[in-house]
């Protein structure tokens, strides 16, 4: 992916063109139908030469707002996260390579997630590092009943 071609003309423009493209009517859709997806990879998808993870998220981030979906975006997101770096799930034992995947893990996740959030985020990062969930555990989506427990929904 060339990062200096992303941001070349109207990327909002090229990215929802793109989205549309493939059959979908929101960023959000599209993203949902992959929901163990890098950031990343959705960008490559959708133009590996000129579109980035960043743009994805940042157009994730405001069709979560307007839809007021964003703890929803969140749990995604993390579920991003651990399916890159705990490919086989959560680890039976949290010895130091472990615990570093682990960590980058959440600490990815902390950085694509909105200011309002971020101290509630942190704190569930703690709690799984504290109380890790079963070995091998890895959500395949931000209905996860753990990732409920955990992030729920906020009332609108």
């Amino acid at each position: 992916m060339s990062e200096g071609r992303s941001w070349e003309g109207n990327w909002k423009v090229r990215l929802y063109e793109r989205v549309r493209e493939r059959g979908y009517d929101s960023l959000t859709a599209f993203a949902e139908a992959r929901p163990i997806a890098s950031l990343v990879a959705l960008a490559e998808e959708l133009g590996p030469d000129d579109i980035a993870g960043v743009q994805v998220f940042s157009g994730l981030l405001a069709e979560a707002e307007r839809s007021r979906r964003v703890t929803r975006l969140i749990r995604g997101q993390l579920v991003r996260e651990l399916a890159e770096a705990l490919p086989n799930g959560w680890p039976t034992v949290l010895d130091d390579a472990n615990r570093f995947d682990v960590a980058h893990a959440l600490a990815r996740w902390g950085t694509f997630t909105p200011e309002p959030h971020k101290e509630r985020v942190r704190r569930i990062g703690d709690a799984l590092l504290a109380t890790p969930p079963p070995a091998g555990w890895l959500p395949r989506g931000p209905d996860d009943e753990l990732l409920l427990t955990l992030l729920p929904d906020e009332p609108v």
